[in-house]
């Protein structure tokens, strides 16, 4: 691999990152990076080659568009160094900084911070690695100082301020309790009026919306908020005893025993972010991934707050009638052969889901802009309610020809496989190799702690931190492995798929696949990573592994008229107008 290390030009890199909530924080601007890296590079004679930026990216991953560009032009080569202002602008987490290390050096480029310690030697990365150790460790204690801090507070009775308060509420001048919102909680009454009446909860969103009552986000009104304002026992009134067997002593003598009490209940979830790139037939993108999950009922913790003035039995009845109606599917009997995310909508980019109407005795299956339907016309302008009859026939149809002609199909499956792998960053032996490395030498970095403290060169509080720093390590290089497994394993599930997909529609007879079930078309939507885009007058355009030639899809011919049409090959198809589908548009 070629490399300019000792010899020929210097060649660097200059890359800056920067996230939302440090650059709100402290004005920590990638223009002030840049300007550094500047002046640095003139200064020891480098000529850059490019400037990359990561703005409003986390460094807790290696997932980033910048930083995946970087790594594009080191393994093209010719590159000296990679230059950033501190060593905590490439990744937060030191056992990346490993990897990014150890694969540049493969490609002869040196990874390099302004606010290096060491020279280069190894005694100085032992130096560099300490002082990310030492970082990584503050960082984790004062995560765990603040979320001790906000259980301290909250089991002494005190609201833990965020973003906004609960609806109906605003927090007091300390922002550590709540008052009541006296025009905000009417319209909470009038939710729990109406449910208990028997209005349905789409029905009382839509009375919400006719009022110009604004929803907690100061927008329309979605199913999904009013149901949780419903489940909120901060709306439900409580006796002080109820509340007193809840709190701890201290916070049950402050209460007036003639009042009732909402309870806003703390520490109930436990969410986790992280982004995660994707790779499909319109190239790379970035999306963040958020999980929340239930923590145990024994680990929330109860806060009293002021009484919303709604009476307990109009709670108690509003929560029984929604219980009693329980949610039932739209799609009935039917199977929708392009769920699951496979069609979307072309203006927001949410996915469409199944609608089923009854009209004149006769039912209706549709799919519709899921973004319009539960935040309102603003949201989304997708108004349209998309047939679902017509509109699989219409996907079917053009797949069909993918299918009966294996050579086409063969050519599109291979181009999707290739887009896959590409998705791996690096070589993932390589990269697997190196995570086990870095768990050997935690396991070695152990062992040699372990026997200073046994001779009494480290106490056992150093000791105990030490390992506890270790043991973050040990549990990253664990996730890295099975992210990378996971990887892997999707990939050699893709290719079984695609093999299987193609020894059994080479020899298929078209009744056969003319015939075939909706269950068979929706798998065979899912190995042809297929995604259907809608739009209000225009007509479906799939994206896939569909390969079609440019003269096919000249304008002259009826073909495509998105900006890739104008390349030699595009991911992308629309149904033309002479197609024979195209006269059959969904109504």
């Amino acid at each position: 691999m070629p490399s300019t290390n000792g010899h020929g030009p210097k060649r660097a890199i200059l890359y800056c990152r920067v996230s939302t909530d440090e650059q709100a924080r402290s004005g920590y601007s990638l223009a002030q990076q840049l300007e550094s890296l500047r002046e640095y590079a003139a200064r020891e004679g480098y000529e850059v080659l490019e400037e990359v930026s990561d703005p409003g990216q986390s460094g807790a991953s290696l997932e980033r568009p910048g930083m995946d560009h970087v790594r594009d032009l080191v393994a093209a080569g010719g590159v000296s160094v990679v230059l950033a202002q501190d060593r905590d602008r490439f990744a937060r987490e030191p056992a990346y900084h490993y990897l990014l290390r150890r694969e540049f050096e493969e490609y002869g480029t040196k990874l390099k911070a302004l606010n290096d310690r060491g020279d280069g030697s190894p005694e100085g990365e032992l130096t560099d690695g300490i002082l990310d150790q030492l970082a990584k460790f503050e960082r984790a204690k004062m995560a765990e100082r603040s979320r001790r801090g906000k259980l301290r507070k909250a089991r002494e009775g005190k609201i833990v301020a965020t973003t906004t308060p609960d609806y109906g509420f605003a927090y007091n001048d300390a922002r550590d309790g709540y008052v009541v919102d006296p025009e905000k909680v009417l319209a909470v009454r009038r939710i729990f009026e109406m449910v208990a009446e028997g209005r349905t909860l789409y029905a009382v969103k839509q009375t919400l919306d006719s009022l110009r009552i604004k929803s907690p986000a100061g927008k329309s009104w979605n199913v999904a908020t009013i149901r949780e304002i419903l489940k909120d026992d901060v709306y439900r009134p409580h006796t002080h005893e109820e509340v007193s067997a809840l709190v701890s002593p201290e916070v049950a003598a402050r209460l007036e025993p003639a009042k009732p009490y909402g309870v806003f209940w703390f520490n109930t979830k436990r969410r986790t972010q992280a982004q995660v790139a994707e790779t499909g037939p319109n190239g790379k993108t970035y999306r963040r991934r958020v999980k929340t999950v239930d923590k145990p009922r024994e680990e929330w913790i109860a806060v009293p707050v002021p009484d919303a003035g709604i009476p307990r039995e109009l709670v108690d009845a509003a929560r029984t009638r929604v219980n009693q109606n329980a949610r039932v599917s739209s799609s009935g009997a039917r199977f929708w052969e392009l769920s699951g995310g496979l069609v979307g909508c072309g203006l927001c980019g949410r996915r469409m889901t199944p609608s089923t109407t009854v009209k004149g005795g006769k039912t209706y299956h549709y799919y519709r802009c899921d973004k319009r339907w539960q935040d309102g016309p603003s949201a989304c302008s997708h108004e349209k309610h998309h047939r679902a009859d017509k509109l699989e026939r219409m996907v079917w149809e053009f797949v069909l020809d993918y299918l009966k002609s294996p050579e086409k199909l063969r050519v599109g499956l291979e181009r999707m496989l290739e887009e896959k792998r590409k998705g791996l960053r690096g070589d993932p032996e390589r990269q697997v190799r190196t995570w086990l490395d870095k768990l050997t030498e935690a396991d070695r970095m152990r062992a040699g702690y372990q026997e200073l403290a046994a001779k009494g060169l480290m106490t056992f509080k150093e000791l105990g931190a030490r390992l506890e720093e270790l043991e973050g390590s040990r549990q990253m290089a664990h996730r890295e492995l099975e992210v990378l497994e996971g990887k892997r394993d999707e990939l050699r599930e893709l290719e079984r798929d695609a093999a299987a997909l193609l020894e059994d529609y080479e020899e298929t007879v078209p009744e056969r696949l003319e015939n075939l079930t909706p269950e068979g078309r929706h798998h065979v939507y899912k190995v042809l990573q297929l995604r259907c885009l809608l739009r209000p007058e225009e007509p479906p355009e799939l994206t896939g592994v569909f390969v079609v030639k440019a003269p096919k899809v000249r304008e002259t011919e009826g073909g495509c008229s998105c900006p890739s049409a104008r390349t030699r090959e595009r991911p992308c198809w629309q149904l033309p107008p002479g197609h024979p589908s195209s006269r059959r548009r969904p109504a």
